[in-house]
């Protein structure tokens, strides 16, 4: 997992390295994107299963907090919102179209970076990162 700065819906500096040490999934997504609104509710289901188990993360690389928070929490998504307004996570990893999902197992090592996801997809790769 590359080291990048994000921020938080309160504006305070996050590091990637401070994400790590337990199973990781990040979305990458934004509000005006489609396939990302229609995949934040499987989020929030597979979220609200195994939270305990695997961290969640969305990154947003566009919509202000004030947009941001609220419309992920419509969509069910309880899980950390943080911000790449910056890009600096979103090109080290090489993202050029979204949504992407990173899996990182608990050594901060990325095993899978996929496209879009339906519900039965993200419970399948989140338990593969359980183990």
């Amino acid at each position: 997992m590359p080291e990048a700065m994000l921020e938080d819906n309160e504006g305070n500096s996050v590091s990637t390295s401070e994400l790590l040490g337990q199973p990781l999934v990040i979305n990458f997504w934004f509000s005006t994107c489609r396939p990302c609104k229609k995949e934040l509710p499987a989020f929030a289901a597979v979220h609200a299963d195994l939270g305990g188990r695997i961290r969640f993360v969305g990154v947003n690389p566009l919509d202000t907090p004030e947009f941001n928070e609220p419309f992920a929490r419509e969509r069910g998504a309880g899980y950390e919102l943080l911000r790449d307004l910056t890009d600096d996570l979103t090109s080290k990893v090489g993202i050029v179209y979204f949504p992407v999902t990173l899996f990182v197992n608990s050594d901060g090592i990325i095993v899978r970076q996929t496209g879009v996801l339906d519900e039965a997809e993200l419970r399948s790769y989140a338990a593969e990162l359980i183990g």
